[in-house]
């Protein structure tokens, strides 16, 4: 892993050819970028752009499912994504280039933004809960199989095979099993139905960026339609959103009252996610949300 040789100099001719003009690649110089992927400033004489790198055959179509859940979004024309150059394969690597946001403050003014512009994110609605086509949450894969509800689709989409998955681990018992089961029967009567909502779907403090002028952007989507809950159940779980989001957010698209009261429950996706990635330092949270609801 890393930008060799070879990378830059494949990187430097597919610039000159994308910007249509000679492009040089001066300098990469690493940025922080998540727990799975290798991220670069490219310094060229275009200008800077950012890159992510990972294994293709470990991650297979990651970054294509990224650049296709980044367009979802830019599609609304609500808030704003990096543009996305080009990606492609080289030798064992995937990479995803990227435009480069220079980021400035998290205002009070670029929160009630995010929260404005999430909002009419969550305007785009679909007939179905899901996708037309499967993606990634963070490294494991997440199928976007439609339902016609959002009880079905988050119970077989989301909860079960991550559930699944810490029972063949053993992070889970056979008795917190049942506790999900028990979770399922129970779902429908917890919350109300409403129309599918185009999610992010990891909406965590570290997928957005303010830029230079305090305009937000959304970065590492997971996109499906599902209930705007659950993006705003993400944004509680490791803080980095403040009051001015959640207010503007609720002023522009009130959500359903006892909200609150719902935060754990979506956030059962997460927090089992990071169970089966990072272990049992996430069972504890797992088992007192869990628990919440009985």
């Amino acid at each position: 892993m890393g930008l060799s040789q070879a990378l830059s100099a494949y990187l430097q001719t597919a610039l000159t050819a994308h910007e249509n003009r000679e492009v040089y690649l001066h300098k990469a110089t690493p940025v922080s970028g998540g727990s799975i992927n290798e991220t670069y400033c490219l310094h060229t004489s275009a200008g800077k752009y950012m890159i992510k790198i990972n294994n293709r055959v470990a991650f297979p179509s990651l970054f294509a499912l990224e650049a296709a859940g980044l367009g979802a979004i830019q599609q609304t024309h609500t808030i704003a994504t990096p543009q996305v150059k080009f990606y492609g394969d080289f030798d064992d690597q995937s990479f995803l280039l990227l435009e480069w946001i220079e980021t400035g403050p998290t205002t009070a003014a670029a929160s009630a933004l995010l929260g404005q512009q999430l909002a009419q994110l969550h305007r785009n609605s679909n007939p179905l809960f899901g996708l037309n086509a499967d993606n990634y949450m963070g490294s494991l894969p997440q199928s976007n199989r439609r339902h016609g509800r959002w009880c079905d689709f988050f119970v077989q989409e989301r909860l079960l095979p991550m559930v699944n998955m810490a029972l063949s681990k053993g992070l889970l018992t056979a008795n917190d099993g049942a506790d999900f089961e028990d979770l399922y029967a129970r779902l429908p009567q917890l919350f109300e139905e409403e129309p599918p909502a185009l999610l992010h779907g990891d909406l965590w403090s570290g997928n957005y960026l303010i830029n230079s002028t305090g305009q937000p952007y959304l970065i590492d989507p997971a996109v499906s339609y599902g209930h705007r809950e659950f993006d705003i159940a993400m944004t509680t779980l490791f803080g980095g959103f403040n009051k001015e989001f959640h207010e503007a957010y609720n002023e522009a698209l009130p959500l359903a009252g006892g909200w609150q009261q719902r935060l754990s429950l979506w956030n059962l996706y997460p927090l089992l996610f990071h169970l089966n990635v990072f272990g049992k330092t996430y069972l504890n949270q797992v088992k007192v949300a869990l628990q919440t609801y009985f």
